[in-house]
């Protein structure tokens, strides 16, 4: 399913977005007979609610699509969208009522409100069309739409068809979409390349772990998105309960997060050199499963006390961000659903994220607020370092006590990428856990979009 504007040259139907605040049918320009007929569909510019106006044949002379009070406004975004889903079969062009500053926002929430997961049943499609206001860079917002649903789809996927070798899959189909390179490491020959921690735990497993390298760009900063790609989790030998374990499909929604940012990036044709690393792997039990107490040594030389394998995410990204590391490096940003932790402390619905670079953190910030993709910084918090030192290792993947886990977890990886100038963790969730406008119960981006707008500051582009 590919998201798409009408055809300039479409005929459409004007829509008009009213506030409930100082609601006044008059401003519309509406003909008496068309004000009585909004009145007595008792529209008053509720979020959320839709009235159509018929012309004199009967047919669909304009629409409009209640935006709220700015109060309820504020509990949500991509209010458009509401509209979107409800609005009868036609094409629809902005008439009015969206600030400049708003349209890209209101005609990016357009085009996901279109997302279905029909893979494994039909599912209707989007009835309304819109034309893209001449003001807003289409292209631009179909790539962002592009990759949202890239992401959402392989979220979406169960395990049995998104493993390992499926993952790569697709980032093989992304490569070639873009002409980009692509290497994979599989199997026992990341023990001959150096990545023991992605072997390790993916070693269990019937379908064979891997690490993923792909890179497109020959000019420009250099960024390296770092995703990780748990296909699913048991938990290990310190197996989760049933009702954990239930939503383990998404515990790749780091790898589904940087392909669908990276085919933002590409897609926008930005001046960059990208390199994605994905270790892709299945947290199984086996008689070969890792186990609580064992030492792992990894690509950077540290040492690492397994007191949970629960904690198996970090494990495959620190072997990944080394590899990141060892080359010079203008950014490099991990993407995980890494902790119980962050969502205990901001909920479903915010990407908490962490750097030491303050620039980076308000660019970041500036651009989520812009681009309707909430943010929340977090802090390394270096007092803390002492919490993931067990004694017999360098690092202990599972600090006991429960304190800070998100903190500790990023401060695990922290030490691995001690050369690049900038280094961003986001802890995402990747769930919608209850449909909202443009986002659908089910899998869903974080972060990306903030990131993406937020590069040509980082980056200097």
């Amino acid at each position: 399913m590919s998201p798409s504007f009408a055809a300039s040259d479409t005929d459409t139907i004007p829509l008009f977005a009213v506030p409930s605040e100082a609601f006044d049918l008059s401003a519309l320009g509406l003909a008496p007979a068309q004000k009585a007929w909004v009145t007595a569909q008792g529209f008053t510019g509720a979020l959320g609610s839709v009235a159509t106006v018929p012309d004199a044949d009967g047919n669909i002379a304009l629409a409009l699509a209640g935006m709220g009070t700015a109060s309820a406004r504020r509990r949500g975004r991509f209010h458009l969208a509401t509209a979107a889903a409800k609005l009868p079969q036609g094409t629809y062009h902005i008439a009015g009522g969206i600030a400049p500053e708003d349209l890209e926002e209101a005609t990016l929430g357009w085009l996901l409100s279109q997302y279905r997961f029909d893979r494994y049943r039909a599912q209707p499609a989007a009835r309304a069309a819109l034309q893209t206001p001449a003001t807003v860079d289409a292209a631009k917002v179909i790539a962002m739409a592009e990759g949202e649903f890239l992401t959402r789809d392989l979220i979406n996927t169960p395990a049995s068809d998104m493993g390992p070798p499926d993952v790569e899959a697709a980032a093989r189909e992304l490569a070639q979409q873009h002409d980009a390179t692509i290497s994979v490491t599989e199997g026992d020959d990341l023990l001959a390349g150096n990545f023991p921690m992605i072997h390790t735990v993916g070693r269990a497993a019937d379908r064979a772990p891997r690490l993923i390298d792909m890179t497109w760009g020959t000019s420009g900063p250099k960024l390296t998105l770092v995703g990780k790609g748990v296909c699913f989790d048991t938990g290990g030998l310190n197996i989760k309960p049933g009702g954990s374990m239930g939503l383990m499909k998404k515990d790749m929604g780091g790898s589904a997060a940087v392909l669908g940012l990276a085919h933002m990036i590409m897609g926008t044709g930005l001046e960059l050199r990208l390199r994605v690393l994905i270790p892709a792997v299945e947290n199984s039990i086996s008689d070969n499963a890792f186990r609580p107490q064992d030492i792992l040594t990894s690509r950077k030389g540290l040492t690492v006390e397994i007191n949970n394998t629960d904690a198996e995410g970090r494990l495959v990204l620190a072997d990944a961000l080394a590899l990141a590391d060892e080359e010079p490096t203008d950014c490099i940003i991990s993407m995980a659903t890494l902790t119980g932790a962050a969502r205990v402390a901001v909920g479903p619905d915010l990407a908490p994220y962490f750097t030491d670079d303050a620039a980076t953190a308000t660019a970041i910030e500036s651009s989520a607020a812009a681009n309707a993709d909430p943010v929340w910084r977090l802090p390394f918090h270096d007092p803390y370092e002492s919490m993931i030192e067990p004694g017999i290792a360098d690092l202990d993947n599972a600090p006991k006590g429960g304190f800070a886990g998100t903190i500790t977890a990023a401060l695990f990886l922290r030490r691995f990428v001690e050369n690049s100038p900038r280094y961003v963790h986001f802890d995402i969730y990747g769930w919608q856990p209850s449909a909202a406008p443009a986002r659908p119960k089910g899998g869903v981006g974080q972060g990306t979009r903030a990131i993406l707008n937020a590069l040509p500051e980082i980056l200097g582009l």
